[in-house]
C-alpha cells in the first residue's frame, strides 16, 4: 500500500473507532423521525433526553475505568444503593440527601480502587463482590425491598429530578455539566494522561513518574461518587428510592462506553463518545418500544447483539493500526 493510501487508511480507521456511533446515532434518529410520527415529538424527546441521563452519569465514571484499564461490576448495585439513601434521607433535607449516598457509594469506590490497586486484586472479581454487597446493604435498608422510602415532591430534592431550565429537564443539565467536566479532566489535566498511561502500560506509566496505584484509586473513587449521583437524581425523579432499578446497569454502561469508542483493553477513550453510546442505546431502546408489537427483552438482545459487532470492529481496527505500525516502510 502506498504511504498516501496507508494515511488515508489510518485516518478511516480513526474516523470509525471516534465517530462510527455517532453516524449510527444520526441515522437511528433520522430513521425513527420518519418511520414513527410520536418519535420526534417534543415530549417524547424530553422524556428520552432524562431518561437517558442517568446512565449517562453512570457511563461518565465507568469512561474513566475502563481507559485506565479496570472494570466497575458494582455500578449498578451503587446506583440503586445511592437512590435509596437519598430518599432515606431527604427527609432531613436535601444536603442530606445527596450528602449521604455521596458519601456511602464513595466509600464503595474507595474499597474498590484500594483492593484492586493496592493488593493487586482482578477488578472483575473485586467489583462483582462490591456489587453483591452494595445490593446487599440496599436490601437489609429497605427490610428486603418491601420498604420504599419516598420523596415529598415539593421538596427542593425533588426540584433536582423534575425540575425544568428552559424546558429542559434539569437532570439534563446536570449531566452535561458533569461531562463537559469530565472531557476537560480526562484530556486537559495531569491526571486524565495519567489515567491514559496507566490504562495503556502500567510499567511505562510508572517509568514516566504516573503513580499508578494513586491514579486507580480516584478512578474508582470518581465511578462509586458519579453512580451514587445517578441513583440520588433518579430517586428525585421518581419521587421514591426505588428498589428494583440498577440490574443490568453495569452492562448498560460498558455497553455505551465501549460503544462510543472506549477500547475495552484500556489506554483509549472519549468522553463524548461514551455519551453518544448513550444516547444510540437509548434510541434504540424506544424505538423498540415505538413499534409496540416487539417485547422489551428485544432490547436486550439488540443492545448485546450490537456490543459484540463494535467489539469485533474494535479488534479488527486495532489489528489493521497494529499491522500498518509493524510494517517496515
Amino acid at each position: 500500500m502506498s504511504g498516501a493510501g496507508g494515511r488515508r487508511a489510518e485516518r478511516l480507521s480513526a474516523f470509525a473507532q471516534r465517530h462510527g456511533a455517532l453516524v449510527a446515532l444520526l441515522l437511528t434518529v433520522l430513521t425513527a423521525s420518519v418511520s414513527f410520527d410520536s418519535f420526534a415529538d417534543a415530549g417524547n424527546l424530553k422524556n428520552l433526553a432524562v431518561s437517558s441521563a442517568f446512565l449517562a452519569i453512570v457511563a461518565l465514571g465507568m469512561t474513566f475505568v475502563i481507559v485506565s484499564g479496570g472494570i466497575d461490576l458494582s455500578v449498578g448495585s451503587v446506583f440503586v444503593l445511592g437512590g435509596v439513601l437519598a430518599a432515606w434521607g431527604s427527609r432531613y433535607g436535601p444536603v442530606a440527601a445527596l450528602a449521604l449516598p455521596l458519601a456511602v457509594c464513595g466509600g464503595i469506590g474507595l474499597v474498590n480502587g484500594l483492593l484492586v490497586a493496592r493488593l493487586r486484586l482482578a477488578p472483575f472479581i473485586v467489583t462483582l463482590a462490591t456489587m453483591l454487597g452494595a445490593r446487599g446493604l440496599m436490601l437489609n435498608l429497605t427490610d428486603e425491598g418491601a420498604e420504599t422510602y419516598l420523596v415529598a415532591k415539593g421538596s427542593l430534592f425533588a426540584d433536582l429530578g423534575r425540575g425544568t431550565v428552559l424546558g429542559i429537564g434539569v437532570p439534563v443539565w446536570i449531566t452535561v455539566a458533569l461531562f463537559l467536566l469530565g472531557g476537560l479532566l480526562l484530556r486537559r489535566t495531569r491526571f486524565g494522561q495519567n489515567v491514559y498511561a496507566v490504562g495503556g502500560n502500567e510499567d511505562a506509566a510508572s517509568l514516566m513518574g504516573a503513580s499508578v496505584a494513586r491514579t486507580k484509586v480516584a478512578v474508582y473513587i470518581l465511578s462509586g461518587l458519579l453512580a451514587g449521583l445517578a441513583g440520588a437524581l433518579n430517586a428525585a425523579w421518581l419521587a421514591s428510592g426505588v428498589t428494583i432499578l440498577g440490574q443490568g446497569m453495569e452492562l448498560e454502561a460498558i455497553s455505551a462506553v465501549v460503544i462510543g469508542g472506549t477500547l475495552l483493553s484500556g489506554g483509549m477513550g472519549f468522553v463524548s463518545g461514551s455519551l453518544v453510546g448513550v444516547l444510540l442505546l437509548k434510541v434504540i431502546q424506544n424505538v423498540i418500544n415505538q413499534i409496540g408489537s416487539l417485547d422489551s427483552a428485544y432490547q436486550q438482545v439488540v443492545s448485546g447483539a450490537f456490543l459484540v459487532l463494535v467489539v469485533i470492529v474494535q479488534t479488527w481496527l486495532g489489528r489493521r493500526r497494529r499491522a500498518r505500525l509493524t510494517t517496515p516502510g
